[in-house]
């Protein structure tokens, strides 16, 4: 049966294409730009991936880990944001030059379990880790709306006002990613990301002119690469989530396609013109990756800056339903009490359009998996969106009734720090899997890459065996 043609928003300066974004049509074909400002017109996955990271793994986990060892773990916050972007960059070449999602390149790396592989498995179950993490998220929005404007009088962060805030973040979330259009992610993903990102980065270079100052001793002194007893757990969450994760990794492949690369670059009908295309394309890619870990780096070191410079000093720790209040403190003890509402509205955009950016690529990836599964046909347009839709329904509620239930937003993105960890070392399996059977040594050449790749995948097989040894307790914080 062929599938019902559906419009699909690109974004913008992208030219019109075909009903489906996932297809590779010579048609479609268009030659890449040859000069910067051509090349910036054509980012904007890497805002996505922007979005998805700084609310979370910068705002919450980072500044948490900040407060609780001080500037000693300054070194594992540098290695974290700087090692996992070649790994992305790998996937997302992978994307280009064949068309597939990541999911569909995880089903091809053996052994298989029934229809998939035992990466999608690992998915699958790291996903679910991953609903206490979007739930945490969820309750840290609706945590800053209620101190901002409690509901229901008395206790700001009392049962009510959550409750009913929760509720709220939920249903206009649900119904600003009803409609599916990737323009609209990436231009609120932009917008949020660029406000917060540079309000934090100049309150963090400017703490040495405040009561809260610090100096090139204490930076050196987080580069001693040890890790204080008490901190480990945080480390390998801090390692899992901040920078690019395994998720994000996974999830910027869609983007890339939906944006438009693989299909502006074309099927392989092994001709000259088309392998040009592709580097053309991939260096576009690379640099839309490259501006994205610009900013999620400068966001990691900023906040993990100012909880130990603000939060460890005072014996600040973010727990519970008074983590946005303890996080607050960054801006209220340096700003004054007015630097509140201006971290609150901070928060609330970057955690929204955290919040935002996984109810649009979640859905996604389930509808996704569901097709490799073969409960669905992924390639009927049609089918694909009514899914997509269906699931931008039910999962946010999902996310939020796992806070309602526990109330412990830090811990809950913990969990999934931790659970992003351990994929990361599939992720890494998969693309060297990838890399040796599907692209071309032509495009594997560059020494420089390839350097930083083996690096980057060694950093993270290391996290990977820490991650697993100190889940059965045999790690060294144990």
């Amino acid at each position: 049966m062929k599938a019902e043609s559906v419009p699909v928003d690109v974004g913008a300066g992208s030219e019109p294409v075909s009903d489906d974004p996932y297809a590779l049509r010579a048609g479609d074909v268009l030659e890449p730009p040859s000069d910067l400002r051509g090349t910036v017109k054509r980012l904007g996955p890497g805002m996505i991936l922007s979005a998805a990271v700084v609310g979370s793994g910068e705002l919450i986990t980072t500044t948490s880990l900040g407060a609780k060892a001080g500037f000693v773990l300054l070194w594992l916050v540098i290695a974290s944001a700087l090692v996992k972007v070649w790994v992305q960059m790998e996937l997302a070449r992978w994307t280009i030059l064949t068309g597939k999602t990541a999911l569909a390149g995880y089903s091809q790396v053996a052994p298989k379990v029934g229809r998939v592989g035992w990466i999608n498995v690992l998915w699958i179950l790291m996903d679910f880790a991953k609903m206490l993490q979007r739930g945490g998220m969820i309750g840290g929005t609706a945590a800053a709306f209620s101190i901002l404007a409690p509901i229901g009088g008395g206790d700001p962060l009392g049962h009510t006002s959550l409750t009913a805030w929760t509720v709220i973040v939920v249903v206009s979330v649900v119904a600003l990613m009803y409609t599916n259009r990737y323009g609209l992610v990436e231009k609120a993903g932009f917008i949020t990301v660029v406000i917060f990102t540079l309000s934090t980065v100049a309150l963090a270079v400017g703490l040495p002119w405040t009561e809260f100052p610090y100096s090139g001793a204490d930076l050196g002194s987080g580069l001693t690469l040890s890790i204080p007893a008490g901190t480990l757990g945080f480390a390998v969450a801090m390692f899992g989530i901040t920078g690019v994760g395994a998720d994000e990794m996974t999830t910027y492949t869609y983007w890339c396609l939906e944006k438009g690369y693989a299909r502006w670059t074309g099927p392989d009908d092994g001709t000259e013109a088309r392998a040009k295309r592709a580097e053309g394309w991939i260096r576009v890619m690379r640099t839309d990756a490259l501006v994205s870990w610009l900013i999620c780096t400068l966001c990691t070191l900023s906040f993990y800056v100012i909880g130990a410079a603000i939060l460890h000093r005072q014996g600040l720790v973010p727990e519970g339903n008074e983590m946005i209040s303890t996080l607050s403190r960054m801006y209220t003890d340096t700003l004054g009490p007015w630097g509140k509402y201006l971290f609150l509205a901070g928060a609330i955009a970057v955690l929204y359009s955290t919040i935002i950016a996984s109810t649009a690529s979640v859905p996604r990836l389930w509808t996704n998996t569901l097709g490799l599964l073969g409960l669905l046909d992924w390639k009927n347009v049609t089918t694909r969106q009514r899914t997509i839709r269906v699931l931008t329904v039910v999962l946010p509620p999902l996310w939020a009734a796992f806070y309602l239930f526990l109330q412990e937003p830090v811990l809950m993105v913990q969990a999934g720090g931790i659970a992003g960890g351990i994929f990361l070392v599939a992720v890494v399996i998969a693309v060297w899997r990838l890399r040796s059977t599907e692209v071309a040594p032509r495009f594997r050449r560059n020494p420089a890459l390839n350097a930083a790749l083996v690096l980057s995948s060694a950093a993270i097989g290391a996290l990977g065996i820490y991650s697993v040894l100190d889940v059965f307790g045999l790690g060294v914080g144990s």
